[in-house]
């Protein structure tokens, strides 16, 4: 049986390279789409345990996905599996910290959680301007630090949502082993990832990648643009070229991907075992069809759910996944009926512009004032079908 690809390159901070498809575990299928705390442990073991037989042994789990429901389950699936065949990442919850026995507190409580002695590679997690100021209170990083000499964290890093000035306060702020970003060919230049991973690279980090499609965006692109990537490979998913972007690039060691079912996982797999680059050839390709994409305007929601719940109901990566849907497709019935099958007290109606979102949100998109725009165009299609 062939396995997923591992990055030949090698780190000097790094020493083995876990698998180049790395499973993310904040989107587990659910038994109640209301809940996000509801994973279907059947489903979600299932698509764990076919991965990992096919090479998969890098899990990223974190204190608050799946509204904290992801931890105990991924420390019961990988409690069967040798410890030392698989690597294991979680996040230290800076917004929930405000002293360094919170900090103690936390890290002991996701040991428990996940039924280990270590964390093979730990996290800071969503580093910004604002979130690194808990780094900076007296004894924290050195906790962290020690945790790495006692052997209780192998590998010390952050993920990062900020500008790349932002980023590079940071690079220089600690002697980290490794960088988590988010990658793909939207934001490439649209967040100007590529100066974030210019800056990586520059500093000797190895990268591992999150939102490589970006929430689900570039597994379903306009018509037109999916039309060109499907003519120049028939055969091969939309995901697949979105996968094989940041897998391309050689400061990459892991791509994580949040598979929510067993098709995604298996096409994540195939795409990443023997894997090969994109050619000079395929990079135009899908240069263009990004130019055909961006036509569309979609807001740039990777549907993270860091922005819920909202305080006054908003279902507020719903409401955009549909008003998205729209600007790709430009279907005013195919909006219309998804945007009504939302409860009436979820709508974008409901916001009052309180903003307490516009913190949460490590895109930076101003939620309130799409969400009026949103509300606008829904009552535009009412009024004219009355």
């Amino acid at each position: 049986m062939k396995h997923v690809t591992k990055k030949k390159k090698t780190f000097n901070k790094i020493e083995k390279n876990p698998s180049l498809l790395g499973f993310g575990c904040m989107r587990f299928p659910l038994l109640d789409e209301e809940d996000s705390t509801s994973i279907d442990e059947a489903r979600a073991e299932a698509m764990i345990d076919f991965a990992y037989k096919r090479g998969v042994n890098y899990f990223d789990t974190a204190y608050p996905y799946h509204g904290g429901a992801s931890e105990p389950f991924m420390g019961r699936v990988l409690k069967k599996y040798p410890r030392d065949r698989f690597y294991l990442a979680s996040k230290m919850p800076g917004w929930e910290v405000e002293t360094l026995d919170d900090v103690k507190r936390i890290f002991d409580e996701q040991l428990k959680r996940c039924q280990v002695d270590y964390f093979d590679y730990y996290l800071c997690h969503a580093l910004s301007e604002k979130n690194l100021e808990v780094y900076k209170i007296p004894g924290v990083m050195a906790y962290l630090s020690a945790l790495k000499a006692e052997g209780k964290i192998k590998y010390l890093g952050f993920s990062f949502h900020d500008t790349p000035a932002v980023l590079e306060e940071i690079i220089a702020y600690h002697d980290w082993d490794f960088v988590q970003l988010q990658i793909n060919y939207l934001d490439w230049d649209f967040q100007d990832a590529k100066r974030q991973y210019a800056l990586a690279k520059e500093a000797g980090l190895p990268v591992i990648v999150m939102e490589p499609v970006r929430g689900g965006t570039l597994a379903h692109l306009s018509k037109p643009a999916a039309q060109l990537l499907k003519h120049h490979h028939p055969k091969l998913s939309i995901a697949s070229w979105a996968m094989r972007y940041v897998a391309s690039l050689d400061q990459v060691i892991c791509v994580l991907s949040g598979m929510s079912n067993q098709e995604q996982t298996l096409d994540n797999i195939e795409t990443l075992t023997d894997f090969k680059p994109l050619d000079h050839k395929e990079e135009d390709t899908l240069s263009k069809a990004l130019a055909i994409f961006l036509e569309s305007r979609i807001i740039p929601c990777t549907k993270c759910n860091y922005c819920m719940p909202c305080p006054y109901g908003v279902d507020i990566p719903k409401v955009f996944d549909i008003y998205n849907q729209y600007k790709i497709d430009e279907k005013e019935n195919f909006f219309n009926h998804r945007y009504e099958a939302i409860d009436a007290k979820k709508r974008a109606d409901q916001c009052v512009s309180c903003q307490e979102c516009l913190e949460k949100c490590p895109q930076h998109i101003d939620i309130p004032t799409l969400m009026g725009e949103i509300d606008r165009f829904y009552q535009k299609i009412k009024a004219a079908k009355t």
